[in-house]
């Protein structure tokens, strides 16, 4: 693997991370919205990645997966989707202006003990792969440094 696809790897993982900590900070932000433009309420979002790769149809990366040298080349958000497994919350708050006519207020399907451990997971992996990013950095800077002498 060449040190600038190494950079690409460690790239794509950052970037990937990052969004996904955006989207989860947009679900704790939303975690009370009980009316969104559409007038339903807020619905959690979820992040869900892929392998990223060049052309998965050419031979020469088909030969390689099939030797198993077939190394990846990152990752990508393959998707921003709706949580429709976790049920909507429902409250009884007669006094807010989107209960309805039992007094029933729908609040979003957040739970924020949950988009914090995702976020603590997100943090982590983007932190992992800072860390494999500068160790690459070091590795190529000795290289050029032994080229030197």
């Amino acid at each position: 693997m060449s040190m600038f696809k190494t950079f690409g790897v460690n790239a794509s993982g950052l970037t990937a991370q990052r969004y996904r900590m955006d989207i989860i900070s947009q679900n704790v932000a939303n975690a009370n919205t009980t009316r969104t433009e559409d007038g339903k309420p807020y619905v959690r979002k979820i992040v869900t990645f892929t392998e990223k790769t060049n052309d998965p149809t050419t031979f020469g990366t088909i030969f390689r997966k099939t030797r198993g040298m077939d190394i990846g080349d990152g990752v990508k958000v393959s998707g921003v989707y709706e949580d429709e497994k976790e049920e909507m919350k429902r409250v009884y708050d007669p006094s807010h202006p989107d209960a309805d006519e039992d007094g029933y207020v729908w609040y979003p399907n957040v739970n924020i003990v949950t988009e914090m451990t995702n976020l603590i997971d997100a943090t982590r992996a983007y932190q992992a792969n800072a860390t494999a990013f500068n160790a690459s950095k070091q590795i190529a800077q000795q290289g050029l440094n032994i080229g030197k002498g």
